[in-house]
C-alpha cells in the first residue's frame, strides 16, 4: 500500500491524502472534515505545488481553505526530504517495516519533497567528491539551500508535525541553522546512530584500545564533521578514510556509480571498507545514499556496517510511540 500510494503521489504531484488503508478524497469540507492520517506533498520543478488533474485540483482547493493544521495527532512526524526522492521513499519503507516488526501502527506523517532542493543537494555532494574540487577551498554559498530547508521545516510545523526528521546526510550539515527557532522536537541522524552504538555496549577489538567507529561518506559529509562530533561526544574514536583511500577508492567508486558501472563501484567500495576494518574499527557507518545500496544484501562486509537511516527510523518510531502514550 505504501509503494502504491507513493507512486500515485508522484504521478499526481500535488496533494495525496492517505487515511489508514484508503485514499481520502471525501469529507473535505474545511469545517466538518477530520485531517487525514498522512499527507504526502510533492512540488514541481519550480518548487510549487502544481495544478494537474481535476481530482487533485479540488483536493488542493479544499486543503487550502482548511484553517487548521493538516494533522492533529500528538505523534505526527514531519519528514523533510533531501538528496533524492528515492532516499525519502527508502526511509518511509523503513518506518513501515520497523513499525510492523514492533507490532505497532505506523505513525501519522507529513512528507515534503522538493525536486529543486534534491538537485541542489545532489550537485553539492557530487561536486565535492571530485578530485579537482577536493584540493580547492570551497567558495559555495549555501544560504539558498539553508533557506529552502528552513522554509520546508516551517511548513511541516504548520502542518501539525510534532517531530521533524531529515532522512538526508548532507542536509545535516546545516541542522542547527535549519532548526533554529523550531517549536517542535527534531531528531538528528548522527545523534541517533551514536546513541544506539553507545547503548549496544561494544567492546574494543584490541585490548587497551579505544572503541573505534569507522565513517564512510562523501567528502562533503566528512568535511561537515557532524558524524565525528556526535560519535566523539559518546566516547568513540572516529576513523575516516585517509587521503589515499578517498582518492583511489571512495571518489572513484562514486564516479563509477555515476557512470552506471555497478561492478566497478562494488569493488572499489569493498576496498574502502576493508581499509577501515583493518584499522580495528568495531563497525563502519555508511553515511552515503549513493553507497548504501551498492553492495548486495548478502555481502559479508555489510555485517560490519550500519545504515544511519535505520537508527533514525527506530528513533522516530520510539518517539512516536512515547508521544502517542503521553497524548492519550
Amino acid at each position: 500500500m505504501l509503494d502504491r500510494s507513493l507512486q500515485m503521489s508522484l504521478n499526481c504531484p500535488s496533494y495525496l491524502l492517505v487515511r489508514q488503508r484508503t485514499l481520502c478524497y471525501k469529507r473535505l469540507n474545511p469545517v466538518r472534515a477530520m485531517p487525514p492520517s498522512s499527507v504526502i506533498l510533492h512540488t514541481d520543478e519550480s518548487g510549487k505545488f502544481p495544478e494537474s488533474r481535476k481530482t487533485c485540483n479540488s483536493l488542493i482547493a479544499s486543503l487550502s481553505s482548511y484553517d487548521g493544521p493538516l494533522l492533529s495527532a500528538p505523534n505526527t512526524v514531519g519528514i523533510l526530504g533531501g538528496l533524492s526522492v528515492d532516499s525519502t521513499l527508502n526511509f518511509l519503507r523503513k518506518l513501515v517495516h520497523l513499525s510492523k516488526e514492533n507490532e505497532a501502527k505506523c505513525m501519522p506523517f507529513v512528507v515534503c519533497s522538493d525536486p529543486v532542493l534534491n538537485r541542489e543537494l545532489s550537485s553539492l555532494e557530487r561536486s565535492s567528491s571530485s578530485l579537482c574540487s577536493r584540493n580547492e577551498p570551497s567558495q559555495s554559498d549555501h544560504t539558498r539551500i539553508v533557506e529552502n530547508l528552513r522554509s520546508k521545516r516551517v511548513f511541516l510545523e504548520k502542518s501539525g508535525a510534532h517531530c521533524i526528521v531529515m532522512p538526508c546526510h548532507i542536509s545535516h550539515s546545516w541542522h542547527d541553522e535549519v532548526f533554529k527557532g523550531c517549536s517542535v522536537h527534531s531528531l538528528h541522524m548522527a545523534e541517533c546512530v551514536a546513541r544506539e552504538l553507545k547503548e549496544a555496549g561494544l567492546k574494543p577489538l584490541e585490548a587497551g584500545s579505544p572503541l573505534r567507529i569507522g565513517v564512510l561518506a562523501t567528502d562533503a559529509t566528512l568535511k561537515a564533521g557532524f558524524y565525528q562530533e556526535k560519535l566523539q561526544i559518546e566516547g568513540f574514536e572516529v576513523v575516516m578514510p585517509d587521503k589515499a583511500t578517498m582518492e583511489h577508492a571512495v571518489i572513484p567508486a562514486i564516479d563509477a556509480l555515476n557512470r552506471k558501472d555497478m561492478e566497478g563501484a562494488r569493488n572499489l567500495l569493498r576496498i574502502a571498507l576493508q581499509v577501515l576494518l583493518v584499522r580495528a574499527v568495531n563497525t563502519v557507518i555508511i553515511a552515503s545514499d549513493d553507497m548504501r545500496d551498492v553492495l548486495p544484501r548478502d555481502d559479508p562486509l555489510l555485517k560490519k556496517c550500519i545504515d544511519p537511516m535505520d537508527a533514525l527510523a527506530r528513533s522516530t518510531i520510539k518517539w512516536a510511540q512515547q508521544a502517542a502514550e503521553e497524548g492519550t
